[in-house]
């Protein structure tokens, strides 16, 4: 004989058990936080609350709304009464979503649940929100968060992803990828750095600071060679760590551009990448002596400026590689990326994925072309440091920019003799 109910499905005692759940979470998470005052709803309202939802949402759906209305004037109620010792409107507001989320949990039980712990993580992280948003973050810092969500969620969703102008190089929304992963990287970096302190000294700021400009990274710690002699071991460990942080940002380039070449340059970056990880940690220097200017609630996150320089530098070497590519041939798109390299690597690597999209490059030729590219800013940025930073300083990144293209190159050669 079946000894369950006619018509029941034990599956149903999910919605139920998830609503209930919720409820009891937010209900005991609101009471722990408020210990001192009567609060509006505690354990037990918030648990029938929710039950109450979903047993609503189950009989029909014009039911639940009169739940959610009665409930919202209940909480209006409530908040009139006691406002003078609670000007806030937290609890009611998380009484009239628990209802919701109760009634939500009979179709999503899952998604219900995740949002209940959601609910319940921002009641309990009341003081650590207040202290976040009153005391550490500045206005300056507010204001750049405001202009790079902009830039992201505004600005990218309304530009025409599609290439225009001449030779079909100008591509709005790429372009403006590129500008937004700028301003993110170093607003990552501001974040990091402010976390870490002194710790980490010029390792920190040397790979943060490689993501906006390796060049201008290596110049920088050129100049504090100079005025603190001792200091060479550490700044060139953090010029190789400026140096695999520009090679990282390869990554969401041709990702952005070419993402199948990514694919197949991925040993010749993986091998420079271990050179300059190798070099970077060899020179760490752990210590709060460093004298490293941190970055403070009034340094700026990003800047917006050279993250349109960026963009427009790579918009000019992309274009001039479709002129020269028009009139010569690959071979003088090649010309013009190699020449970028020498000022801004960045720029130049997104003209040979732009070069392999077009089928103007094969594989073989992407490869090598890579490693051209990584050889010319060896050359450039070893003259920067030398000028920088004097002869020991120039040397030594000499040397381990030398070290990485060279492994870029073994490891080009031992895949094409790979079977």
């Amino acid at each position: 004989m079946d000894p369950t109910l006619p018509g029941f499905e034990p599956a149903r005692l999910l919605p139920l058990a998830s609503a209930l759940g919720l409820g009891l979470l937010i209900g005991v998470v609101r009471e722990r936080r408020k210990p001192e005052v009567a609060v509006v709803a505690g354990v037990r309202t918030h648990a029938l609350v929710a039950l109450g939802g979903a047993i609503a949402m189950g009989l029909h759906l014009a039911v639940f709304i009169a739940l959610l209305l009665l409930i919202g004037g209940l909480s209006a109620l409530s908040y009139r009464r006691s406002r003078d010792e609670d000007p806030g409107l937290t609890g009611e507001i998380a009484l009239v979503l628990t209802a919701v989320l109760g009634g939500l949990a009979v179709e999503f039980p899952a998604l219900a649940g995740a949002l209940g712990v959601v609910v319940a993580g921002l009641l309990y992280a009341k003081s650590t929100l207040h202290k976040l948003t009153r005391e550490l973050i500045s206005e300056k810092e507010l204001r750049d968060g405001l202009l790079l969500l902009g830039c992201a969620l505004v600005v990218l969703p309304l530009l025409p992803d599609a290439a225009i102008g001449p030779f079909d190089v100008f591509n709005p929304s790429t372009l403006w990828k590129l500008v937004v992963l700028v301003m993110a990287i170093g607003a990552l970096g501001h974040v990091a750095l402010r976390a870490s302190g002194n710790r980490w000294g010029l390792a920190v700021a040397g790979f943060f600071a490689g993501f906006v400009s390796s060049t201008a990274a290596v110049a920088g710690f050129g100049q504090r060679v100079k005025e603190t002699p001792a200091m060479l071991r550490a700044a060139t460990g953090a010029a190789m760590l400026a140096n695999l942080a520009s090679l990282l940002l390869f990554v969401p380039i041709l990702l952005t551009i070419a993402p199948e070449l990514l694919g197949l340059l991925w040993p010749e970056m993986l091998a420079a990448g271990a050179v300059l990880g190798v070099g970077g940690l060899v020179g760490v220097h752990r210590g709060d002596d460093d004298g490293v200017p941190m970055p403070t609630a009034q340094s700026r996150m990003f800047s917006f400026r050279q993250a349109l320089v960026f963009a427009a530098l790579i918009t000019g070497v992309l274009f001039l590689s479709a002129a020269l590519g028009a009139w010569w041939g690959p071979r003088g798109s090649i010309v013009a990326a190699t020449l970028a390299a020498l000022a801004e690597l960045h720029a130049a690597v997104a003209t040979v994925g732009n070069l392999f999209r077009g089928g103007k490059l094969d594989a073989e030729q992407a490869r090598w072309a890579l490693v051209g590219l990584l050889a010319a800013a060896w050359v450039s940025k070893s003259i920067v440091a030398w000028t920088s930073g004097g002869r020991g300083y120039g040397l030594r990144v000499c040397l381990g920019l030398g070290a990485a293209t060279a492994a870029a190159a073994a490891a080009l050669v031992v895949m094409g003799q790979a079977p």
